[in-house]
């Protein structure tokens, strides 16, 4: 029953996933090829999720497994916070960004402070419209090498490398040197507890020199030139790891077969419920171009300096809203009884006056409550406040609740 619970707001964000137009001409690569009548997208693992028992759909255009045949995706999802579990997120948007004016240009499309960064360091931030919106969430990394290291949404592959692009050609033309190209490499998560205890035997670098946000690139059980980075979407402790995509499936199974801590493939469906209950966004659902960085409670991604600044697209409305506050404000809840999915409405407590709406919903497999994200009336935001939630025509009690919903495990030193 719970699975079946979890799996039904997944694939609600698997439509509208599936919506965007996804023949994106200049992704394919070695690690991007279409299978099926569909002509969806594969990443490099696609067959080794097929040996695996994994539960295809189409996500943002590719053939992503759901789930495997040896646990269901509560089960999963518990294996991954008290062990460790591997993600292929290979579908996701891996861009290098070069050229000596590489860093003022990227600074011109988001709201974080990427001069301010160490070697190696990353950041999360945003790509933000002239109304302050947000174009799509993701992290880049500046490196010692000479380029910057951007990773984004699959769902918003298309339209965050047009959008770079376009935006690269504008910037060349008024004298600057840079240049965008996406990188065909393959990209795994290793999260969970476990992680350290598996990785460190099999990886050239000391784990406990790399805290949460940031980069190495090394070896992998012999497997040259992986970009390691200390961060995932589950609130555990563990590593993105970027690998040629001819050796992907290589790393994988390596991994896999480590004897250190139980090592299990994960898919959609366990992500997603990770992520909610580490009190993550989801582009598309709890994000997008009609919310801001304020608004979405993410104010600490906007650097000092480009406040000072103001020189990020939609810097007067987002600094405006940062000293008088904005009208909505994303929020966690927990409710009881039957679990709110997203779209459900919310009423002040006396259940007479609609002030928001849920962008995520579903059971904690790990603490066992129904939790929910959503935008609410600013006035309404503070936690411990008491609202009603419309599910199935029946007004149920929720509650503003603090994210996020399980304590992140981050490592730092």
């Amino acid at each position: 029953m719970l699975t079946t619970l979890i799996l039904r707001p997944v694939f609600q964000r698997l439509r509208f996933s599936s919506s965007i137009r996804t023949s994106v001409g200049v992704l394919t690569s070695n690690c991007y090829s279409t299978k099926g009548e569909e002509q969806l997208k594969s990443t490099c693992l696609y067959d080794l999720h097929l040996a695996h028992g994994g539960k295809m759909v189409n996500f943002a255009g590719f053939n992503m497994p759901v789930q495997y045949s040896d646990q269901g995706i509560a089960s999963s999802h518990v294996h991954t916070r008290e062990h460790v579990s591997l993600f292929d997120v290979s579908h996701m948007l891996q861009t290098k960004i070069t050229g000596k004016d590489r860093t003022k240009f990227f600074e011109s499309l988001i709201v974080g402070d990427v001069e301010g960064l160490k070697d190696n360091q990353g950041t999360l931030s945003s790509f933000t419209n002239e109304k302050g919106g947000i174009i799509d969430d993701l992290i880049v990394t500046k490196t010692p090498d000479g380029y910057l290291y951007v990773v984004s949404n699959a769902g918003c592959a298309e339209k965050d490398l047009n959008h770079m692009k376009e935006k690269a050609e504008e910037f060349k033309k008024r004298g600057h040197d840079v240049n965008v190209s996406p990188i065909d490499n393959g990209l795994l998560a290793l999260q969970g507890p476990g992680m350290v205890k598996v990785l460190q035997p099999h990886i050239k670098c000391n784990l406990d020199q790399l805290p949460f946000m940031t980069s190495v690139v090394t070896s992998i059980f012999g497997i040259d030139n992986c970009r390691v980075t200390r961060c995932g979407y589950t609130g555990e402790d563990g590593v993105e790891i970027s690998v040629p995509s001819d050796r992907a499936v290589e790393l994988a199974e390596n991994l896999l077969s480590c004897k250190e801590d139980r090592v299990k493939l994960a898919g959609l469906g366990a992500r997603d419920s990770l992520r909610l209950e580490a009190g993550l966004c989801l582009y598309g659902n709890d994000i997008d171009e009609d919310t801001t960085p304020v608004e979405a409670t993410l104010a600490w991604t906007i650097g000092k300096r480009r406040r000072q600044n103001a020189d990020f697209p939609g810097a007067s409305i987002i600094l405006k809203q940062l000293k008088e506050k904005p009208a909505k404000k994303r929020v966690g809840l927990t409710s009881v009884g039957p679990p709110a999915r997203a779209g459900t409405s919310m009423y002040d407590e006396s259940g007479s006056k609609i002030i928001g709406q849920l962008t995520s919903g579903c059971p904690s497999p790990f603490i066992k409550k129904n939790i929910a994200m959503g935008y609410v009336k600013t006035e309404f935001s503070k936690n411990g406040t008491r609202v009603k939630l419309e599910v199935r025509q029946k007004m149920v009690d929720a509650v503003i609740t603090k994210m996020p919903f399980v304590p992140a495990k981050y490592f730092f030193v």
